[in-house]
C-alpha cells in the first residue's frame, strides 16, 4: 500500500492492516491508529503529531517526527468509543449514545443491546455483526450501511431510513418500524413476526417469503411490493397494496378492512377468513373467494 506524502490528518485508521505500507512523509497529525498493524510499515519522515498509537502492532517510528498523543485512559467502553471512535467487540449494552458523534466509528461485532442511539451521527460507521437487540435507532439514516450479521431483534427503528438495505433473512421479530422508510429494501425471508410497520414506506420492497404473521401494517405503503409466498396470517393490512404481488401469499385471518388492492396479484393466495376484504380491482383472485 502506497500512502507516501498523503495528507491523512485526522484519518480514522483504527484496527487497519497497514502491513508493509509506504507512509513516508505522510501527514498523520491527529490520525487514529489505535490497534493498527504497522508491521514493516515505512514511517520515515511521517508527521505523527498528536496521532493515537495505542496498542499498535509492529510500529517502527524511527525517522518519523512529531509527538504522538499520550496513551489515552478510558473510564469505560462508552468513554473509549467517544474518544477514539473505535470499540470493536465491546460491550456497550444499555449505553446512552443519544446524539453522539460516531462518524466513522468502528462498532464491528459490538454488543449494543438496549443502547440508545437516537439522533446519533453514524455517518461512515461500521456496524457489521453488531448486536442491536432492543436498541433505540429512532430516526437514524442507515441507508447504504452494511448490516451483515447484525441482530435487530426487537429494535426500535421508528422513522429510520432503511432505503434499499439488504435485510434478507434478518430476524426483526417484534421490531418497531413505525413510519420507517424501506423503499426498495430487500426483506426476502426476513422474520417480521409481530413487527410494527404502521405507516412504513415499503414501495417496491422485496418481501418474498417473509414472515409477517401478526404484523401491524396499518396505513403502510406497499405499492408494487413483492410479497410472493409471504406469511401474513393474522396481519393488520389496512394498507396501500396497489400493484403488490401477493402470489401464493398466506393472508388467512388477515385484517383487510379499507385495504387498497387495486392491481394486486392474488394468484394462489390463501384468503381464508380474511376480514373486511374488498377485492375490487384486484387481479387473479381465487374463484372460491369471489362473491356471487
Amino acid at each position: 500500500m502506497t500512502c507516501r506524502g498523503l495528507d491523512l490528518t485526522g484519518a480514522i485508521l483504527a484496527g487497519a492492516d497497514l502491513t508493509g505500507a509506504d507512509l513516508q512523509e505522510a501527514n498523520l497529525t491527529n490520525a487514529n491508529l489505535y490497534k493498527a498493524n504497522l508491521t514493516n510499515a515505512n514511517l520515515t519522515g511521517a508527521n505523527l503529531t498528536d496521532a493515537i498509537l495505542d496498542d499498535v502492532t509492529g510500529a517502527d517510528i524511527t525517522g518519523a517526527f512529531g509527538e504522538p498523543r499520550q496513551k489515552i485512559e478510558y473510564v469505560n467502553n462508552v468513554d473509549k468509543l467517544i474518544k477514539i471512535k473505535s470499540c470493536p467487540r465491546c460491550d456497550l449494552s444499555g449505553a446512552d449514545l443519544q446524539e453522539a458523534n460516531l462518524t466513522e466509528a468502528n462498532l464491528y461485532k459490538a454488543n449494543l443491546t438496549g443502547a440508545n442511539l437516537r439522533g446519533a451521527d453514524l455517518t461512515g460507521a461500521t456496524l457489521t455483526g453488531a448486536t442491536l437487540t432492543e436498541a433505540n435507532l429512532t430516526g437514524l439514516d442507515l441507508s447504504g450501511f452494511d448490516l451483515t450479521g447484525a441482530n435487530l431483534t426487537g429494535a426500535t427503528l421508528t422513522e429510520a431510513n432503511l432505503t434499499g438495505l439488504d435485510l434478507s433473512g434478518f430476524d426483526l421479530t417484534g421490531a418497531t418500524l413505525t413510519g420507517a422508510t424501506l423503499t426498495e429494501a430487500n426483506l426476502t425471508e426476513a422474520n417480521l413476526t409481530e413487527a410494527n410497520l404502521a405507516q412504513a414506506k415499503l414501495e417496491g420492497a422485496n418481501l418474498r417469503g417473509a414472515d409477517l404473521a401478526g404484523a401491524f401494517l396499518a396505513e403502510a405503503n406497499l405499492t408494487n411490493a413483492n410479497l410472493t409466498g409471504a406469511d401474513l396470517t393474522g396481519a393488520d393490512l389496512m394498507a396501500n397494496l396497489r400493484g403488490a404481488n401477493l402470489t401464493r401469499a398466506n393472508l388467512s385471518e388477515a385484517y383487510l378492512w379499507a385495504a387498497d388492492l387495486t392491481g394486486a396479484n392474488l394468484e394462489g393466495a390463501n384468503l381464508d377468513d380474511v376480514i373486511g376484504a374488498d377485492f375490487t380491482g384486484a387481479l387473479n383472485v381465487p374463484e372460491k373467494y369471489l362473491k356471487d
